[in-house]
């Protein structure tokens, strides 16, 4: 069992920058790809960003590619989303998600999640 607690979002402008934080309790933080998405108001859970359990592979959907980074600390069990460039469309509630494979785009393919958080990106 993985129970996974987000930190971070919130309210800001366009061109701002935020990031999301996910701790997640248990000693088997480090045996779980870890992946973020978002859904915004009206729409579908969105695939963003995926990291693999070492953390030396990543994959990002194409709308967030070279402004988005996603990272993990094993030592800390936490993985992070770092958000620059914001634009309105970045609008959404974020989560973060655990599952067994880092080529996981798919919310059927993770087993945990977070409680998610609002990030709000005004023009």
């Amino acid at each position: 069992q993985v129970q996974l607690v987000q930190s971070g979002g919130g309210l800001v402008q366009a061109g701002d920058s935020l990031r999301l934080s996910c701790a997640a309790s248990g000693r088997t933080f480090r045996t779980y790809a870890m992946g973020w998405f978002r859904q915004a108001p009206g729409k579908e859970r969105e695939f963003v960003a995926v990291i693999s359990q070492s953390g030396t592979t990543t994959y990002y959907e194409d709308f967030v590619k070279g402004r988005f980074a996603v990272s993990r600390d094993n030592a800390k069990n936490r993985v992070y989303l770092q958000m620059n460039s914001l634009n309105p469309e970045d609008t959404a509630v974020y989560y973060c998600a655990a599952g067994y494979s880092y080529t996981a785009t798919k919310t059927s393919q993770y087993v945990y999640w977070g409680q998610g958080t609002q990030v709000t990106v005004s023009s």
